[in-house]
């Protein structure tokens, strides 16, 4: 049992069963004890490798969307360039490499990398080098245009999970058998926040809430309609939250969620419908039609005639893996946040 585990049964047997949401709060981010304050856990080496990792082509193709709709948008002389979970920095990285010729853009952005691990923290202060840059726990609410990326932050925040049935929902929550964490869920009961979904699900269907996700998308929408911007936010999921997406990854593989807390990463699928609510204007779409539309595929073949053996074919995988739909292409949804009285970032169909 792991040392965060014995806390929780402890906890549990103390105050009774707890949502699956405490649960992923505790697992990801206890200070002691939690996955992202004890590790860097992307890549090879670690228990998945997100897009950023995959090619240099996704941050330069986000970059110059975000550089071309600051232009796009007048070409304001200040404004905030954030990203959300920002993992190693790579995404960062790439992001200020390729919009570095762009006149007038370094000069008039202000680097915000939202990271709550201190491990993570300095990480990406070495990746991103010399380059001025600043840190929060949150994202705080400014009123300056906002340029903001999230990929995969969104799938990592704890979600409430709900069994429809015919007296109402069934809340999934973690408690103890013999003495080890187990599943259980609580009497059905009327849930307000689910009356919008009774129209489309029937008893036995799963649905999942992120209890987070909503005021932080009105954060991030209010500044973007009020002082200008976009934000691009990336990750797997679907337009609307159907079934159960509770998971967990540890050395690229799924392990069972419940039996080494805080030592595997615990995600669910994104309900894209939820984050896109707030917004006077959006846009979503896949990532591999999000990433064709910005010119992945050109960009790709001029790289390529630079390369040869293993290096060539491992530029092509990566490519495939990050558009085709049967790899992240599909999987990988899109939200584009943008100005009502804006044009649509490029790439946005």
């Amino acid at each position: 049992m792991t040392p965060l585990a014995d806390l929780l049964v402890r906890r549990i047997r103390a105050n009774g069963p707890i949502t699956l949401a405490d649960y992923m709060a505790e697992c990801l981010l206890h200070p002691q004890y939690g996955y992202y304050a004890t590790r860097d856990p992307f890549g090879a080496p670690g228990d998945f490798t997100t897009a950023p990792e995959i090619s240099q082509m996704f941050g330069e193709l986000l970059g110059l969307c975000l550089a071309q709709a600051w232009l796009d948008q007048g070409a304001p002389a200040r404004f905030t360039l954030a990203e959300l979970g920002p993992g190693r920095g790579t995404l960062m990285a790439d992001v200020l490499r390729a919009t570095k010729g762009v006149p007038g853009f370094h000069g008039a952005a202000d680097v915000l990398m939202v990271e709550a691990s201190a491990t993570l923290r300095k990480r990406q202060r070495a990746s991103l080098g010399d380059h001025p840059a600043r840190w929060a726990d949150h994202l705080p609410q400014g009123e300056t245009p906002l340029y903001l990326l999230a990929n995969e932050f969104f799938d990592a925040l704890p979600i409430r999970q709900f069994t429809r049935q015919p007296q109402g929902w069934a809340e999934t929550l973690i408690g103890i058998a013999q003495d080890r964490l187990s599943m259980g869920k609580s009497a059905a009961a009327p849930i307000s926040l689910l009356d919008h979904r009774l129209a489309d699900t029937k008893p036995g269907d799963v649905v999942e809430l992120c209890p987070s996700a909503p005021a932080l998308m009105e954060s991030i929408a209010r500044q973007i309609e009020a002082h200008g911007g976009v934000a691009l936010i990336l990750d797997y999921g679907d337009w609307t939250s159907r079934g159960d997406t509770f998971q967990a990854l540890k050395a690229h593989q799924f392990a069972d969620p419940l039996a080494e807390p805080g030592e595997a990463d615990l995600t669910a699928h994104v309900d894209f419908a939820a984050l896109a609510a707030p917004c006077k204007a959006c846009a979503y779409t896949t990532q591999g039609q999000l990433l064709t539309a910005l010119g992945i595929h050109p960009r790709a073949a001029r790289i390529g005639q630079r390369l040869s053996g293993d290096a060539l074919t491992q530029h092509n995988a990566a490519t495939h893996r990050l558009t085709a739909p049967a790899e992240m292409g599909r999987l990988f949804k899109a939200l584009a946040v943008y100005p009502s009285y804006a044009p649509k970032p490029p790439g946005i169909a």
